[in-house]
């Protein structure tokens, strides 16, 4: 048995399937059907204790590595309300249980997840911990960089073939999909870390186009990255941000960001498509993975992208370079392939 322990003082005890450690984060819920793997292992999860609302997780295990967003789990506890322990499928390795402990991630069952993010819902995201043997103090990670922490450490180059275009991608915490989403439309990509030094003279030579991946925590902590856009904003050259990359952009180029409520963690967030800063009638369901939104729209940029939900941003393009970002996740998994045309619209301003 474990508890699960909000700064408020409100407790809920579980049942414990994962790790026998205590862990701290931030509660957040995700409302997905499908994709705890792929959940489990987005960095953009770094410092959260994720609540997940579908009421059976486990029950198709745990695939191979390959099929994972990250090497390792990057979520700092797991509740669910129904665990399945016997888990069929036939990519299936491991249960999620035996991954949780293999990975010292804590997780606990508690029946009334429906509750939990009614609360969140009500209240905001709030701090909490997952309590089993020794209690802890809170952590909030809003009041940190975590991109350092998930970034590459090193520079890797995935090779389409010589005559390929070159993708500069900046991991701030990169899923894997975004470089399979690029590789399968035949560029090669060049991951460097989020602080990797550019300097104009390497970008004329060797890059066609550049991503700013997704990433967890307070954009405005994310200093060096912010930096080095400004630097790519002199040049004309293409530039997409996702997710993060989204925010980091508009801080770079004269906007702000905020803080949203409870974020959107889901995979049926619905996008209102702009033109020239007007909306059109075209809606596309993506998914998301974020607690934080643009605030204000940079100067020379209209907005692109409409959260049809609460009007929150959900990208900016600008006006006449070939600059623009999503919040939400063009390459998917899990969820909706709506919006993988963004990569083939970003790649046509290649010249």
């Amino acid at each position: 048995m474990g508890k699960l322990v909000f700064k408020n003082g409100l407790t809920f005890e579980g049942e414990s399937f994962g790790a026998n450690i205590s862990s701290a984060g931030e509660v957040v819920f995700s409302t997905g059907m499908m994709g705890y793997p792929e959940s489990l292992t987005d960095p953009s999860y770094k410092g959260q204790i994720l609540v997940l609302t579908y009421p059976l997780v486990g029950n198709y295990g745990i695939p191979d590595k390959k099929f994972w967003e990250a090497d390792k789990i990057m979520v700092s506890g797991l509740i669910v309300s129904n665990y399945i322990d016997t888990p069929y499928h036939f990519q299936s390795k491991q249960s999620l249980s035996d991954w949780l402990v293999s990975e010292n991630i804590p997780g606990l069952q508690i029946k009334d997840t429906r509750l939990l993010t009614q609360m969140i819902r009500k209240k905001g995201t709030l701090l909490g911990k997952i309590v089993l043997e020794q209690d802890i103090l809170f952590y909030d990670p809003d009041h940190e960089n975590l991109v350092e922490k998930v970034s590459t450490k090193k520079i890797n180059r995935e090779t389409y073939s010589k005559s390929s275009k070159n993708i500069l991608l900046i991991d701030c915490g990169a899923k894997r999909n975004i470089q399979r989403a690029l590789l399968k439309r035949k560029v090669n990509v060049i991951t460097v870390p989020w602080d990797f030094d550019l300097t104009n003279e390497e970008l004329r030579m060797r890059i066609d186009a550049v991503v700013i991946s997704n990433g967890p925590g307070n954009p405005k902590f994310v200093l060096r990255t912010i930096e080095n856009i400004k630097k790519l904003m002199s040049l004309s050259i293409p530039i997409l941000g996702v997710c993060l990359g989204n925010q980091l952009l508009a801080l770079a180029s004269g906007g702000d960001t905020a803080k949203l409520k409870y974020g959107h963690r889901s995979q049926n967030q619905p996008c209102l498509l702009f033109e020239k800063g007007k909306p059109t009638q075209r809606c596309f369901i993506t998914t998301q993975n974020h607690g934080f939104e643009v605030s204000k729209i940079p100067p020379n940029f209209y907005p692109w992208f409409t959260n049809a939900n609460d009007n929150s941003n959900e990208g900016i393009i600008h006006k006449r370079k070939p600059v623009m970002s999503v919040q939400f996740h063009p390459e998917a998994t899990p969820g909706p392939e709506d919006t993988e045309w963004i990569f083939d619209y970003f790649l046509k301003h290649i010249k």
